[in-house]
């Protein structure tokens, strides 16, 4: 499923700084940018996050090839007509305190992600048909799980890469309810949970976290992989995430010697190169990312409690598809490219992952918007908008164009495409008032208030387009340019979707529902041409994957997929 990203700036830090990390075993330290958001994998919304290191599915994504392959389940059968599917799990899983993994525990997380009561972001993408109807699941026995599914759905053997939770810890949370009348689920495994009571099933389990410095993850003792040889993996014994706050830091502390990994930004590429030698690391190049960067205007038109989310006064302005073709025109991409990219990066065009067998590149008739502000201003002006003898621009009652726009703070890129959006649209007499937030500050009004005007930011992406259903279907966790409201908060009153959103809604439901790859090209091939018509999100730049890994790390197999670490299990260090 599609997450937030707040990037992960792969780096280190000084190792006298960690009180409980270990420098005399073998690890690994990273850093992200801001701290976790939840400990509970059913509830996160945002990328990273701690749940890659902590828990797995069923099954899990191979990094290089993008296949479906083992992971808690040892293997699958599936019926002919595709409405079944049977999964073994392999003999003697145990959770990270020790206690064994059954098909009850399966049962147990299917059951709570289908629970309406449980606001999710994974939920969407199990959605089947035009009722939106969700798999059964039922046990064959001690180690053999069932689906049965009401048709035919392409994405379901991926998805069953959602991460497994412990029902002998999480049951009585489900079944309680808390002062209010939601489930206890929904305020379990918080950040403030002691990270040694957080039960996993994957290669690391928690061991400290210290709020706005560092989270320290330990290798899971009864972790059930192990190598051709029979040692028990994962080699590492420690993984250490710094929290940075700003890519600039995460940069110079890689560059400051003896630390681990670094998401390289563009601007930073041609130094960390020329260092390569010198410093004993590898930049990895990946290809096109998986990700997508993009503008939005929160097109929502409802209100809440009396109270409209958005100003009715801009809210009109960002719903009239002119407005936002004219700002898609008024953006110029390839100055993006050579000034923030520093060339490392193109044009995007589609919601779609570039490297996806499902993208629909230009040459097929998907619409483009290259930098031309002449048209920009006619668009504008045949929609009714004015300027004054200033250059400013007017609607067509008299009101001066200008809203807020906010980004996640301390992401260097997105602050620097913020501030070229800005500098952009003042030469269409727009005013932008540019304001970075802090990641969960955003988050929270991007999820919970609802209440923001536009914004910078991106989505992670994979090779499966219905892994984007939480964007594209009406009641989407992740419908965010008109999200409605989630299980648990104020209803929404007046909330209404546009013809063209409700066909990209349709067409996802279609091409789920069949297994030809060819049919369901041409259906994802319409939502990215309906996506860049109307411009539900404008994109920007689709920028290369590049990571800087210090040659003592072992067993890298990089890709834009996985990044350098969907191997985790199998990376060891040498000093």
């Amino acid at each position: 499923m599609l997450a937030l990203i707040v990037t992960v700036a792969i780096a280190g830090c000084n190792p006298s700084r960690f009180a409980q990390a270990n420098a005399d075993v073998p690890r690994l330290v990273l850093s992200v940018l801001s701290d976790p958001k939840t400990f509970n994998p059913i509830l996160s919304q945002e990328s990273p996050n701690i749940f890659g290191f902590t828990f797995e599915g069923l099954t899990t994504t191979d990094g290089i090839t993008g296949e479906t392959v083992p992971a808690l389940a040892e293997s699958w059968d599936i019926s002919e007509d595709g409405t079944i599917l049977v999964f073994t799990l392999r003999e003697g899983l145990q959770w990270s305190d020790g206690e064994p993994l059954t098909v009850d525990d399966v049962i147990f997380t299917y059951d709570v992600l289908f629970n309406p009561a449980i606001p999710t972001n994974s939920r969407d993408g199990f959605r089947i048909g035009t009722e939106g109807r969700f798999p059964e699941i039922s046990r064959l026995d001690d180690r053999r799980v069932q689906f049965t599914l009401p048709e035919p759905f392409a994405p379901m053997l991926g998805n069953t890469s959602l991460n497994i939770i412990p029902a002998h810890i999480l049951q009585p949370t489900v079944e309680g309810n808390d002062a209010q009348g939601n489930p206890r689920f929904l305020s379990t495994w918080g950040t403030d949970t002691p990270p040694r009571q957080i039960v996993g099933n994957g290669p690391f389990r928690l061991a400290q976290y210290v709020p706005g410095e560092r989270v320290i993850f330990e290798r899971n003792p009864y972790y059930w992989q192990q190598d051709d040889q029979g040692n028990p993996q994962p080699y590492l014994e420690q993984i250490v995430w710094q929290i940075v706050g700003s890519t600039d830091t995460a940069f110079f502390q890689f560059r400051s010697g003896g630390l681990d990994l670094e998401s390289v930004q563009p601007d930073l590429f041609s130094l960390l190169k020329r260092e390569e030698e010198r410093g004993n690391f590898t930049i990895y190049n990946g290809g096109p990312g998986m990700g997508t960067n993009f503008f939005a205007f929160n097109l929502n038109r409802a209100s809440r409690n009396g109270q409209p989310l958005v100003d009715p006064v801009r809210s009109a302005w960002f719903n009239n598809v002119a407005f936002r073709q004219a700002i898609s025109y008024g953006i110029d991409r390839e100055t993006m490219v050579n000034n923030i990219f520093q060339g490392l990066g193109q044009p995007q065009t589609s919601p779609i992952s570039v490297p996806s067998p499902f993208f629909a590149p230009p040459e097929m008739g998907i619409r483009t918007y290259d930098y031309n502000p002449d048209q920009a201003r006619e668009l504008l002006l045949g929609a009714g908008f004015q300027y004054n003898p200033a250059g400013e621009l007017l609607d067509a009652d008299g009101n001066r164009v200008r809203f807020t726009l906010i980004t996640n703070a301390g992401n260097k890129i997105r602050e620097s495409i913020g501030s070229q959006i800005r500098n952009d649209l003042e030469k269409l007499g727009i005013r932008v008032d540019f304001q970075p937030l802090a990641f969960n500050a955003l988050v929270d009004r991007l999820t919970d208030s609802l209440e923001w005007e536009a914004l910078v930011l991106g989505l992670t992406g994979g090779v499966e387009p219905n892994g984007g259903a939480n964007v594209w279907l009406l009641d989407g966790a992740l419908h965010a340019f008109n999200q409605n409201a989630g299980p648990g908060q104020d209803p929404l009153e007046g909330w209404q979707a546009a013809d063209w959103e409700r066909r990209i809604a349709e067409l996802y439901v279609e091409a789920a529902q069949i297994i030809d790859d060819e049919q369901r090209f041409e259906l994802y091939k319409e939502t990215q041409a309906l996506t860049q018509e109307y411009l539900p999100f404008i994109y920007l730049i689709n920028n290369l994957s590049l990571t800087a890994v210090r040659n003592r790390v072992q067993g890298v197999q990089y890709t834009a997929l996985g990044g350098a670490l969907w191997n985790v299990h199998e990376l060891s260090v040498e000093d």
